[in-house]
């Protein structure tokens, strides 16, 4: 057994040959590139590609087995050099019949072992969907359904970024997800935090108890991969062993959860759209204090707080520690110069954040930067509250 790092929701911006995926994604976004930047530069042993399904995807993805550097894994997973296994992925969009008998929508991203069977899953799903060359399109599905058809092509679905106030199943759709998945709830065992979130947060719901939780970066840039990640305990690095891992099976599991400190999200605290300030009020509100306008969107803390049935947060005791830490590219005054010299001379940008003493940082970028380091790799840096869609700051 030994540890290694997972960032499971990574998206594609464009094809290779520049057909468009994610429309907010970069363009240097593809299947190749991300493999390229975990493997020499994030020190990812696993990434989760979730725009797999896109028949252009598919062609790069065919492409990039014949070049050489990579091929498939029996135990499902695509190696790449030896060291980075991807995971072929796919964010859906489902319908839900949301709070109050309104239309809710909420993101899953499904995972599969093999080309095959999401290659199978793209066709099925393509009935569907509108356009199923585009990422994350919305589906005439529920996740009650949706859950059937994953399954049917030995793929697991994990409900993404699940606080989030739009697109998740807690921000728009209902209170208590067993609503929506009802007997099927239990194949669902895990879930997405986001970045507005916590452990310390989700656990205040307690049909969360018994589900693994995982922070990824849901990185719409190269720079942004790993922003957030998880330590996992496997045998070796493939498709089943990260469900038995998200399953806690055979020794396997999920070590640390490695995230912002959720004020950094874009969403976690409400925000008036209005006067454009957060509010950060004890209670849960819908009027804005300080100019009286409805036009708020709610925050994950605000959410949580409406939606609890915990009076305190109690994590269960297999329940990995979430460690706050901030990715090298939030850091201020850690400019892309000083990433690039730090890359040179230790690697990755995990052998920054984990492996190094302070002293070893210094030696290369002097006192007052690796000071800043020190700060956000223990989360200690001082964070101002995000929302509405604008990330938190760090002081």
């Amino acid at each position: 057994m030994y540890e290694i790092f997972a960032d499971l929701h990574v998206h594609i911006g464009r094809s290779e040959t520049g057909k468009p995926i994610k429309i907010t994604a970069a363009k240097s976004l593809n299947f190749a590139n991300i493999a390229k930047e975990c493997e020499s530069r994030k020190g990812i042993q696993v990434v989760g590609i979730i725009d797999c399904a896109s028949p252009y995807v598919i062609e790069d993805i065919e492409k990039f087995l014949q070049e050489g550097d990579a091929y498939e894994l029996k135990d499902g997973g695509i190696i790449y050099k030896n060291k980075v296994c991807i995971l072929l992925g796919s964010e859906v969009e489902t319908s839900e019949k949301g709070r109050n008998g309104k239309s809710g929508s909420a993101h899953n991203i499904c995972f599969f072992p093999y080309l095959k069977d999401i290659k199978g899953f793209s066709e099925e799903m393509s009935h569907h969907i509108k356009n199923i060359t585009l990422s994350t399109q919305r589906s005439d599905l529920s996740g009650y359904e949706l859950i059937d058809i994953v399954q049917k092509y030995n793929g697991i679905l994990i409900p993404a970024h699940v606080f989030t106030p739009f697109k998740s199943y807690y921000g728009n759709c209902t209170d208590r997800m067993k609503e929506i998945f009802k007997e099927k709830y239990d194949s669902v065992f895990a879930v997405e935090l986001g970045l507005s979130a916590d452990t310390y947060l989700a656990d205040m719901i307690s049909e969360l108890e018994h589900k693994t939780f995982v922070t990824n970066s849901d990185a719409h840039s190269l720079p942004k991969i790993a922003r957030e990640y998880n330590k996992m305990l496997v045998e070796d690095i493939s498709f089943q062993e990260v469900v038995k891992a998200l399953k806690n099976e055979d020794g396997r599991k999920v070590l640390a959860n490695y995230g912002l400190d959720p004020k950094l999200g874009k969403y976690h605290r409400t925000y008036c759209d209005n006067c454009e300030t957060a509010i950060e009020t004890k209670e849960p509100v819908e009027i804005c204090p300080h100019c009286g306008s409805d036009k708020v969107t709610f925050g994950v803390f605000d959410r949580i707080e409406l939606i609890k049935d915990k009076e305190t947060s109690q994590s269960p005791k297999e329940r990995p520690p979430y460690i706050y830490q901030i990715p090298l590219g939030f850091v201020p005054g850690v400019g892309g110069k000083t990433v690039e010299k730090l890359l040179e001379t230790f690697e990755t940008e995990m052998n920054i954040l984990h492996k190094l003493s302070k002293d070893d940082i210094e030696a290369v970028v002097g006192e007052k930067v690796a000071n800043k380091i020190e700060e956000a790799r223990t989360g200690k840096s001082k964070v101002h509250a995000g929302g509405g869609g604008n990330y938190g700051k760090i002081e």
